[in-house]
């Protein structure tokens, strides 16, 4: 009976080995569950930095329309006219010095190709003239004084001139002015843009000046 009483010890407990094919299913979905973690963080980042280029780009980096303005008009020849006669001005050298900047409201330079300066009288071509290729820095206005030869027979070719100049002493005109360019943004955001300026005046012989300038600007993208 006390034999029968004594406590029998435990067996010792059974370690199953681990085959190498469970082993290998182990390792490969650790490795698994790690790639796709990797490939959830590189997607995340992805889309955070496309964010912030897409904010820049339409909100800071937004490329903005050249603003082009006339500032003014010199006339040179008409000194030698006395009067408003036509036969005083069959011969004369006119020309007229035009004033013209170009602001770029961007964060990058605006580039400009040849600058064009057109002068009409009822329609017709009397003048032209072209500026060169130029750079207008970021926020900043740059300013080209472009000079046009008037063909003066071309307008006294006209036969309502002489009435014109009895009258008011006003030969009235109109100017084309073009420049066209581009805007580069880090080199991802480039933008071709080609402003035009319409702007009607009047010229007065006896004042040798010029009046009543009213332009309107045009934008082509």
């Amino acid at each position: 009976m006390a034999d029968s009483e004594h406590v029998r010890p435990l067996a010792p407990a059974t370690i199953l080995p681990v085959s190498d094919e469970s082993a290998s299913n182990i390792k490969n979905t650790h490795r698994r569950k790690n790639r796709i973690k990797c490939l959830i963080c590189v997607i995340a980042t992805s889309i955070i930095l496309i964010t912030i280029v897409l904010t820049l780009v339409f909100t800071v980096f937004r490329v903005k329309d050249p603003i082009i303005k006339m500032n003014g008009v010199m006339v040179n020849g008409l000194d030698s006219v006395t009067g408003i006669n036509q036969v005083q001005l069959l011969g004369t050298n006119i020309s007229m010095i035009v004033d013209v900047s170009v602001k770029n409201p961007n964060m990058a330079s605006f580039k400009y190709s040849n600058t064009t300066t057109d002068i009409y009288y009822k329609g017709t071509l009397v003048g032209e003239a072209h500026g060169l290729p130029g750079k207008a820095r970021p926020h900043r206005t740059s300013r080209m004084n472009l000079t046009v030869d008037i063909m003066i027979d071309r307008i006294l070719s006209d036969p309502g001139l002489g009435r014109e100049l009895s009258r008011s002493g006003l030969v009235n005109m109109w100017s084309y002015t073009r420049v066209g360019g581009k805007v580069k943004i880090l080199g991802i955001v480039k933008k071709h843009v080609t402003v035009k300026m319409n702007c009607t005046m009047a010229v007065n012989i006896t004042g040798q000046a010029i009046q009543d300038v009213d332009c309107k600007k045009k934008i082509d993208l």
